[in-house]
């Protein structure tokens, strides 16, 4: 993806009348998501993920990452790097660290972590037996309380084998007396794809994490949503903490199983963005008068956007204006009684 392409994502479209003589007048409009951090992975190819974002885990945990899982996951490029201004995580089949297969297992503990928001993800996931890439969050007070009652958030899962290649799962964890919130399915919903696998193509993974509510989107398609009241008897809710992000592609365990002899190596996990984005009242365009009847349009920094225009009416077609400075300023016209200015995202 052409990194103007993938600066237009972070725009919203935002509309305000402007009168030349009559008064300035505001469209309403809903609350918006504004990005407040970002990974587009603009760096060198070969490089190493930005380390003032991203970390590692080094090795295999605890019995597999507590999963049985088989891989040795390392900090190398050979195993996660940048490439075409993209994020690969490759799984590869060889002998590292008294395991058969390598990995990676990225996240931004102690670096970057967030409570509440929309965490997005725009992924091209690997498949096969045994191969299992996830887009999830784990609490930023884990070291304290442990898991699971730091609360687990898994923005996308999947197991490769030929069954589950069209499913996204979205789920939680957390601590419970008993039952499966706190392991084996969690509390969570999947979304099924009947076009192709999902190893097919870029699907844009999120979730949008409010005050005691959790929904999970693949694409446009809004397919869960979970609230304490979704939890079964005797758990908690604990969601209202900070969490942090991990990127990995695990090779075997509990659930997919492991690799057998129709899995293909190496595997890889192509991560075009990560972004995290707070809602706020919606952005707008501020008016300041000018001399000589002028008045300057000006709005905020943190988007990527051009101004247009339309005048006299809102039924016709919006045009471009030639300059895209911020502020902008606009001179009165006798033939116009208004115009419309609007940002447009590119």
């Amino acid at each position: 993806m052409k990194l103007s392409n993938k600066l237009a994502g972070l725009a919203a479209t935002l509309i305000l009348i402007a009168g030349l003589i009559s008064a300035k007048q505001a469209f309403a409009a809903s609350t918006q998501w504004n990005i407040v951090w970002n990974d587009e992975f603009t760096q060198a190819d070969g490089s190493s993920p930005d380390s003032t974002k991203w970390g590692f885990d080094i090795g295999n945990g605890s019995g597999g990452w507590g999963n049985l899982q088989l891989e040795y996951d390392t900090a190398r490029t050979n195993n996660a790097r940048i490439v075409g201004g993209q994020l690969v995580i490759e799984a590869d089949q060889e002998s590292y660290g008294g395991k058969s297969y390598t990995s990676a297992r990225m996240n931004t503990k102690g670096k970057w972590s967030w409570a509440y928001g929309r965490m997005e993800a725009r992924i091209k996931i690997p498949r096969g037996q045994g191969i299992w890439p996830a887009f999830w969050m784990l609490g930023a007070n884990i070291d304290s309380v442990g898991w699971p009652t730091c609360g687990e958030i898994d923005i996308m899962e999947n197991i490769g084998k030929t069954s589950d290649q069209t499913t996204d799962h979205g789920t939680i964890h957390g601590p419970q007396g008993s039952g499966d919130y706190n392991g084996g399915s969690g509390v969570g919903g999947t979304f099924l794809s009947f076009a192709a696998p999902l190893a097919n193509d870029f699907h844009i993974y999120a979730i949008e994490w409010t005050t005691n509510q959790i929904k999970w989107f693949m694409d446009t398609n809004l397919f869960f949503t979970a609230t304490p009241a979704s939890l079964p008897g005797g758990a908690t809710w604990v969601f209202t903490q900070p969490e942090f992000f991990i990127l990995n592609v695990a090779v075997g365990g509990r659930w997919p199983g492991n690799p057998d002899g129709t899995t293909v190596f190496p595997q890889q996990m192509l991560v075009d963005y990560v972004r995290v984005y707070n809602q706020t009242e919606p952005l707008a365009l501020s008016v300041g008068p000018q001399t000589g009847g002028s008045f300057a349009l000006s709005w905020p920094t943190n988007i990527v956007c051009h101004l247009q225009v339309q005048t006299n009416t809102l039924t016709g077609t919006w045009f471009d204006v030639s300059s895209t400075a911020n502020p902008f300023v606009a001179s009165p016209d006798p033939i116009n009684n208004c115009v419309y200015y609007r940002l447009q995202s590119p």
